[in-house]
């Protein structure tokens, strides 16, 4: 069975949302302020957190931030308040997987849900792909595990982290612009959110590179994006 966290302090909301997730074969969790939602999240293994921004003790922004400074990779849905733009901008560049606009639709939530846990799990089949694993230099992808590693050690990706990586490692030597980025791994291109392909791109280079200033695999193109280098020269 599955593991929920809902941390939202309407309990009206919050029960209608547990409801309807446990129907997806899971338990959930509750927690009506952000100190007791941060303690349940750095105390139990979730395999979905859905975290409101607006909460009493500590808000949704700030847990987000020490979750993914922990490494901590469980996957997190955003609520927001309709209008706060920006609060979405900044969660995305944290680390938070998808995000949901108040008021919403309790469907749209569990869909949403369910393409996050897709998303984890990795599909049964790809028949786009020409193989699960991809290695280039140290560094070892097992699609089908969701398993990334460097040298062999295992390197601790969030369901994101993990999509942006694999997604450059089957398109070596590609440039991407980010919103080409934003379609391809986050399934949208809203202007003003570019930033938060930097901000993975980040993440990933300080969990995979030797020197993160120096990158090796995931390198700059000046004036356009991305790309994976074709040939990375490791020493």
């Amino acid at each position: 069975m599955k593991r929920f966290l809902v941390v939202e302090d309407n309990s009206d909301i919050a029960n209608l949302v547990a409801m309807h997730l446990r129907d997806l074969d899971a338990h959930v969790d509750l927690a009506a302020d952000g100190g007791l939602g941060l303690s349940l999240a750095q105390a139990h293994r979730y395999d979905l957190i859905v975290l409101d921004l607006m909460l009493p003790g500590m808000d949704g922004l700030e847990i987000c931030r020490r979750l993914r400074g922990s490494d901590n990779d469980a996957p997190i849905l955003m609520l927001t308040a309709k209008g706060s733009e920006l609060d979405r901008i900044v969660g995305l560049e944290m680390g938070a997987d998808d995000y949901l606009t108040k008021p919403f639709s309790v469907l749209e939530l569990v869909a949403r849900a369910k393409a996050i846990l897709r998303r984890v799990r990795g599909p049964a089949s790809d028949p786009v792909q020409t193989g699960s694993h991809i290695e280039v230099g140290d560094l070892h992808l097992d699609h089908k595990r969701r398993q990334a590693s460097i040298a062999g050690q295992a390197v601790e990706l969030t369901a994101r982290e993990f999509d942006l990586l694999w997604h450059f490692a089957r398109h070596p030597g590609q440039v991407f612009t980010r919103a080409q980025l934003l379609d391809s791994v986050w399934g949208y291109g809203h202007e003003g959110y570019e930033h938060t392909v930097n901000s993975h791109i980040n993440r990933l280079r300080a969990k995979i590179e030797r020197q993160a200033a120096a990158p090796q695999y995931i390198l700059t193109v000046w004036g356009v994006g991305y790309k994976f280098n074709d040939a990375p020269t490791l020493t």
